[in-house]
């Protein structure tokens, strides 16, 4: 009977250590799509990168790409074990962490009647306006959003979006098409406004910047393990 204990308890402890090393090697990522699109995969490849000159093996990442709303969601559920988020202010009941920062910008087409015009853009213009808009629980919407109530007033109406659309491929392609105006992040956009198949317009009475962070449930330093590694990594290879 002793025999038999003592292999059921090896086993047991065999077990627990596989999935401890599980634990380190693999990890649920939820982030939003400017993030996902525009920087996680930069992330991924020099996490790769670094732990090849290490001679080790990086922790595997299932990434998920969806709005602000639903990564601080999928967070506080245990179906992520690490967000990414665009929004403004801290999710309630999570620890976060500046991991890098960006700014929106309002975008036109080169022949759109904003892109000629000699005075900058007023943020009450702006509000009233129909955008290009993503859905609602969108980071990008909600920062802008925020941007306007701090200028503006908490009270300001803004105009019902022309379109909605759940990502910033759509919402490029809309503007593109002649849609309408939009507000997004520059990430997004840097390589049309660069060759000026965009232009932007300038609307200096609203701060558009924001910080980009990381959140997770647990204390105020990230899990040890795969979590901690990547926040480490990021935070080695982005000066927030």
């Amino acid at each position: 009977m002793g025999d038999r204990l003592l292999d059921v308890a090896q086993h047991v402890d065999a077990g627990l250590a596989s999935l401890r090393t599980e634990s380190r090697k693999r990890i649920k990522v939820a982030a939003s799509l400017t993030i996902a699109e525009q920087l996680m995969p930069r992330w991924l490849v020099s996490l790769q990168a670094a732990a090849t000159r290490r001679g080790s093996t990086a922790p595997e990442v299932i990434l998920t790409a969806t709005n602000s709303d639903h990564v601080i969601s999928a967070v506080r559920d245990g179906a992520a074990d690490l967000g990414f988020i665009e929004s403004p202010g801290l999710p309630i009941g999570l620890r976060s962490s500046v991991v890098a920062r960006d700014e929106l910008v309002a975008i036109v087409p080169p022949d759109h009647k904003w892109a000629r015009r000699s005075k900058a853009l007023s943020a009450y213009e702006l509000s009233q306006t129909s955008l290009v808009a993503r859905e609602l629980g969108s980071g990008t919407r909600d920062s802008l959003t925020a941007a306007l109530r701090s200028t503006l007033g908490d009270a300001v109406e803004q105009a019902r979006p022309v379109l909605e659309l759940s990502s910033a491929v759509a919402v490029r392609g809309a503007v593109l098409a002649g849609a309408g105006p939009a507000v997004m992040s520059r990430l997004a956009v840097a390589d049309d406004l660069a060759v000026g198949r965009l232009r932007a317009v300038d609307v200096p009475e609203l701060n558009l910047r924001r910080e980009l962070r990381a959140i997770w449930v647990g204390g105020r330093t990230p899990p040890a393990g795969a979590i901690r590694d990547l926040l480490s990594h990021i935070r080695n290879t982005s000066a927030p």
